[in-house]
């Protein structure tokens, strides 16, 4: 419906389609305002399927219900933790062992197969208690009076072995030392041919194994044409040349013993050349080589070492020494000779193997009758840890083949101390 406004321009234009005058009447008519209401339908809002899906309440929420809550401030009291204390640990308590029934620990006690009124403790089953002693337990006793005793009472009466059997026990019992690790090198040495240096080292290596129950090797290092391997019967013509040279093909001990000589106390001997012309050029790593192999078989390998202290071999031997013996003679020259060796080795940074060298006096060496060898011996306690005397004995002046239990006692029992003082010397684990 058109206004009056609009009326009176339709009237005005000249374009207009109406006919004249009838705006006017038009207008004349209308109302001067007029005012028309549409009430439209109220629009109703439905909520989607997936916020019904995740809904907290089973009843869908309505925008135009929605109450709103004035934010308000809550105070919640916070108050320190209570300290409770710890509890102390008790001492645990451990019930006694049953007792005895008031009886003592002893095998007399329970002789009879006596059962106790209550539960017997278990220290009640003593070695005493159960096992029966019988008089032929005890070892048959060696020396003098107390074996004949032993023999002339139908065994009866055992007093034991005799002092001097038990001192001699004592001194193998030293000598059988247990070593852990590898291979012991004594070296025996001296600046002075001729002075029985080659008999101790056989002698020293015969005690040795006569006792011990392993592997004992002495190696013939003189390359001035030594004679070590005259010392015992012969059994193989191999020499450490001959080892050199077959030193990779040695896989076992059977290997290493086809070329050793082998006496009744079961010590090894591995010979020098016997050439003069070949023995020279037997040198430090030649030496090394021998050592290596002995080292992978034997327990302790003594060395026959030659009268030429700065050879090349000298320095390989003295390097793997875990102790050395030092051999003299009785005479002047002998002796002082040998001191002058433990000069040199402490000037030459083996102060260590000075102070626990022994050194064995061989006293069957001409001019021993003409000398005091007490003040001898009063020289070298001053240098070294221990001096033995080793006594004549026609076997060895012969310098032939030593047979070890036709030797003197007093021999043997002076070979017995040596190499009870020489194992004393060694360290039980190896770099120790």
């Amino acid at each position: 419906m058109a206004t009056s406004r609009e009326l009176g321009e339709r009237d005005s234009n000249p374009d207009s389609d109406l006919p004249e005058g009838t705006v006017d009447n038009l207008a004349a008519k209308l109302p001067e305002s007029l005012t028309i209401e549409v009430s439209l339908p109220t629009t109703i809002h439905a909520a989607p399927e997936d916020e019904l899906a995740v809904a907290i309440v089973e009843v869908p929420v309505d925008p135009g219900q929605v109450e709103v809550i004035q934010p308000t401030t809550t105070s919640i009291p916070v108050s320190a933790p209570e300290v409770v204390p710890v509890p102390k640990p008790q001492a645990q308590h451990i019930p006694e062992l049953p007792t005895n029934d008031g009886r003592a620990l002893s095998r007399r006690d329970r002789m009879r197969g006596d059962i106790a009124a209550g539960p017997e403790a278990a220290n009640m089953l003593t070695a005493d208690r159960l096992i029966e002693r019988k008089r032929n337990t005890r070892s048959r006793p060696e020396g003098g009076w107390n074996a004949l005793l032993y023999w002339l009472t139908l065994h009866l009466v055992n007093l034991g072995d005799s002092p001097k059997v038990r001192a001699r026990k004592a001194l193998e019992a030293r000598v059988d030392k247990k070593f852990e690790g590898g291979a012991r090198f004594v070296p025996v040495l001296t600046r002075k041919g001729g002075v029985g240096k080659t008999t101790i080292t056989a002698l020293l290596g015969m005690a040795l194994s006569e006792i011990r129950e392993d592997r004992i090797i002495a190696i013939d290092a003189n390359p001035d044409r030594g004679t070590l391997s005259e010392r015992v019967n012969k059994q193989t013509r191999s020499t450490v040349r001959d080892l050199v040279t077959l030193a990779p093909t040695i896989n076992s001990f059977n290997d290493f013993t086809a070329m050793v000589s082998r006496d009744e106390t079961r010590l090894d001997i591995l010979a020098s050349d016997t050439d003069p012309l070949l023995s020279e050029a037997f040198d430090e790593n030649d030496y090394n080589v021998v050592a290596d192999l002995a080292a992978r078989f034997y327990s302790i390998v003594l060395t026959d070492c030659g009268t030429g202290i700065v050879h090349s071999v000298m320095r390989a031997t003295l390097q793997r020494a875990d102790a050395v013996v030092i051999v003299s003679g009785g005479s002047v020259d002998e002796a002082r000779l040998a001191s002058e060796t433990l000069t040199w080795l402490e000037a030459n940074g083996y102060q260590d193997l000075v102070k626990n060298a022994v050194v064995a006096l061989n006293t069957a060496t001409q001019g021993t009758n003409l000398v005091k060898l007490e003040e001898i011996e009063a020289h070298f306690k001053s240098r070294v840890r221990e001096i033995v005397r080793i006594p004549y004995d026609p076997q060895l002046a012969a310098g032939s083949v030593i047979n070890y239990k036709d030797l003197k006692p007093l021999t043997r029992a002076s070979a017995t101390e040596l190499a009870a003082l020489v194992t004393d010397g060694l360290p039980v684990r190896q770099g120790a």
